[in-house]
Formats: C-alpha cells, structure tokens, sequence
C-alpha cells in the first residue's frame, strides 16, 4: 500500500486555505479537515480563546489519526500559525508513517481584506474579520520547514494551476 499523505494548509486568515484545500482533497482524494468546523462544532458560539483554538488542534488532529492510519490521505485546514502547532502534525504524519507536505496559502494584503470585507456568513464559515485577520499576521510564526507556497492573489483557476504544478503532480505520479 502507497504511504498516505497529510497536508497541512497554512496561512492568514481569507488567504484562500478553504479554497486552496477543497480542490486538494477533490483532486487527490483525501479527507479534509478544517479547524472553522471543528471550532464551531465543539463551540457553537466560539469566544476565540487559548482554550478553544487548543481543543479545536486537538480535535482537528485526532480527526486525522485513523484516516492517516488506514492509508488515506488526509488535507487539514488551519492558520497553523505557530511551530509547535505545525510540529504537532508532523509528528502525526511520523506516528502512522505518512508523509507531512506544508502548504502556505498567501495573498496580497489589499485582496485578503477586500475579499474578508466583502464575505457574507452564507459563503463562509469563518468569523475571521479584518481585525482577526491584522492579528494573526502579527503574531504568525516563520514556517521554517520545507514547504510548498501557493499564492492566492489572482483568479481562483490560476491557483488551481498553482495546485496541479506544484502539489498535485508530483503526489499523482
């Protein structure tokens, strides 16, 4: 059996990680996960603290667990803002002997918040604002692991060509 493959989106908040994450696992296939629905799962009207992004890391990572571990690849989609959060799924990817790729979604500033500005609860299921959005950028670690970058600025087609060159094709060999 091939060796499953977890990848993990990261970035800002309305850089594209939804986006950018349903076309993977539609494409691969794979399972995919993301913390905005675990969060509003465990907590219906999330406050946004230390204590729900931990619980909604660990669920989002235990989710994972028996999809890697039966041989599925599994896509998760999160800000992954931090080291010791991104360790945390690549020592998930070395438990159950997957591969771990990193993908950081970015985006020009003026697009994320013209995109963040003009979202309607009916197209998202994040509660990311531009003030959550400002935040997040000041306080997002470096990734310093090997990774792979998708920029999200232009036409959605033109990041799904991103995907298929960079990510998908090697993965599909």
């Amino acid at each position: 059996m091939a060796r499953p493959t977890l990848i993990v989106y990261c970035g800002l908040p309305g850089v594209g990680k939804s986006a950018a994450s349903a076309y993977t696992a539609s494409n691969l296939p794979a399972e995919r996960y993301r913390s905005d629905e675990v969060r509003k799962q465990l907590f219906p009207d999330p406050e946004y603290t230390a204590e729900e992004t931990q619980a909604t890391y660990d669920e989002l990572l235990e989710r994972a667990w028996p999809d890697l571990e039966a041989g599925s690849n599994v896509v998760l989609d999160a800000t992954f803002k931090t080291k010791r959060l991104r360790n945390r799924a690549a020592t998930l990817a070395d438990d159950v002997g997957a591969e771990a790729i990193f993908t950081r979604v970015t985006c020009d500033a003026d697009v994320v918040e013209t995109r963040i500005e003009n979202r309607t609860s009916t197209d998202s299921v994040s509660d990311a604002d531009l003030r959550v959005y400002r935040l997040v950028k000041e306080s997002f670690e470096p990734l310093e692991r090997e990774h792979v970058v998708i920029d999200n600025s232009g036409s959605i087609e033109e990041t799904y060509r991103q995907i298929d060159r960079t990510l998908l094709h090697a993965l599909c060999k």
